[in-house]
């Protein structure tokens, strides 16, 4: 006996929607460009009149004899003011003195700045109270700075003086602003009082951020502390380090305030720098064609300075931060 007969569903199957055409990666960032325009264009049109402006107009200035009054300078000259650099004893011995206070910055100041913040890490008393008393230093101006170390460095009644007389040594006793033996290192210490506090805290913030597991298992693993900062705290600091150093040099190339009201680059242009050199022509002796020269000079060791430490240096800085940029992307 067979069952009833099979009965046929049908199954009512909804149209397929075509899919919805997909905006290309370059059309959707084509769209946010104007975006991108209208916020950009106030920080480029100030970069453009406050940094590339004043650029160009020094470079078009340094091929003239001009001196700075009667419009635009006409009394062109071609390359002749940068010959006269080659030949100015003044400026050859401004590079000389800017390359003793960069190596100075480098091997004394910065050292004694990352001494000072790998010491202020530890859990000592008072630590707080002597991280502001040393950074407080570079909060003062450079000009208070140098007129403070004017009186403290004076011949007479300066406080360097009286203290070495009174711990006796007196024979060190001298006139350090005034000897063009001294001046040059007086203005590094003022300098380093400035400025070493701005890079103890830079230190002491790289320190800080290194995890305290990794010192912790060095130890375990039997490193002394002189072996666990040689091998794991420094490599840790290299980026900061690196960066500290270049800081130090472009402003050490910079250099103007605290040396001119400390010295106003004397004696003898002993302690005289490429900025106070520049002053002194564009806007003592009105020879702003050189002055604009001795400027471009300053610009083009500072930006080849800059392109060589990038290139050689924080290559590989740079290329782990691009790294790691991509990888949170991803």
């Amino acid at each position: 006996m067979s069952g009833p007969p099979a009965t046929r569903t049908r199954t009512a199957v909804a149209p397929a929607r075509a899919p919805r055409p997909r905006r290309s990666a370059g059309a959707r960032q084509g769209r946010g460009w104007p975006t991108i325009a209208v916020f950009m264009a106030p920080a480029l049109i100030l970069f453009v009149a406050v940094v590339i402006g004043p650029i160009l107009l020094a470079a078009y200035t340094s091929l003239f004899k001009w001196n700075g009054f009667g419009g635009l300078p006409k009394d062109f000259i071609g390359l002749d003011n940068f010959r006269r650099l080659i030949d100015d004893d003044v400026f050859i011995g401004d590079l000389w003195r800017g390359l003793i206070l960069i190596l100075l910055s480098v091997f004394v100041q910065l050292p004694v700045a990352l001494g000072l913040a790998l010491l202020l890490n530890q859990k000592i008393r008072g630590r707080a109270v002597y991280r502001v008393m040393f950074f407080a230093p570079y909060v003062l101006s450079e000009v208070i700075t140098a007129v403070l170390f004017t009186m403290v460095l004076s011949p007479e009644v300066g406080l360097a003086n009286n203290v070495l007389e009174k711990v006796g040594l007196g024979s060190l006793a001298t006139e350090w602003l005034s000897d063009p033996a001294t001046v040059l290192y007086a203005v590094f210490v003022v300098i380093t009082w400035k400025y070493f506090g701005f890079y103890m805290i830079l230190f002491l913030a790289a320190r800080q951020s290194i995890p305290n597991e990794l010192t912790e298992a060095a130890s375990v693993d039997g490193a002394d502390a002189w072996r666990t900062f040689r091998h794991v705290t420094l490599p840790l600091l290299g980026p900061t380090i690196r960066i500290a150093v270049f800081l130090s040099v472009i402003g050490t190339i910079q250099l103007f305030d605290a040396v001119w009201v400390l010295t106003g680059g004397g004696p003898v242009n002993a302690s005289e720098t490429m900025a106070i050199t520049m002053f002194q022509y564009g806007f003592r002796r009105y020879e702003v064609g050189y002055a604009s020269a001795i400027s471009m000079a300053m610009f083009l060791i500072s930006l080849v300075f800059a392109l060589l430490y990038q290139r050689f240096v924080l290559r590989r800085d740079m290329e782990g931060a691009i790294t790691v940029v991509r990888t949170t992307r991803a």
